[in-house]
């Protein structure tokens, strides 16, 4: 059996990093995956004819080397692709009734886009011919 997740879609919010009272850290962050919106299995258009889009917005939870490579790395508006699984969650509420959460617990986050401030940063050409080892 499985429980496997991949979404692909832009960040929310600047990661959030914590750490725990046992050193683990963990990382936080907003997804958001858009799909077009379909009426009778057609794909819907506003008043200018743009595809009207469906986005949800999903809760990424990353573990420590990974947490803090996108902590570092990662910011608003950036695409990411996330491996992961579903991890749910239950507790009790202040009013005493049973509450409910949902996160992707993130094993693999890929970078499709760069930071917007990394974008105007000429590439650093470096010659690697002598590290070659033969």
């Amino acid at each position: 059996m499985q429980n496997m997740v991949i979404l692909a879609g832009n960040i929310g919010q600047t990661p959030e990093i914590r750490t725990t009272q046992s050193g683990t850290k963990i990382t936080n962050f907003s997804l958001a995956t858009s799909r077009p919106r379909l009426s009778e299995g057609r794909v819907m258009r506003d008043e200018n004819g743009y595809r009207v889009m469906d986005t949800e917005w999903h809760r990424i939870t990353c573990f420590n080397g990974l947490g803090k490579t996108v902590a570092e790395h990662c910011e608003m508006g950036m695409k990411v692709l996330v491996h992961g699984r579903i991890h749910y969650t239950k507790w009790i509420g202040s009013m005493g009734n049973d509450r409910y959460g949902c996160e992707i617990i993130a094993e693999k986050v890929d970078f499709l886009s760069r930071p917007k401030s990394a974008e105007n940063e000429n590439p650093e050409l470096v010659d690697r011919d002598d590290e070659i080892p033969f």
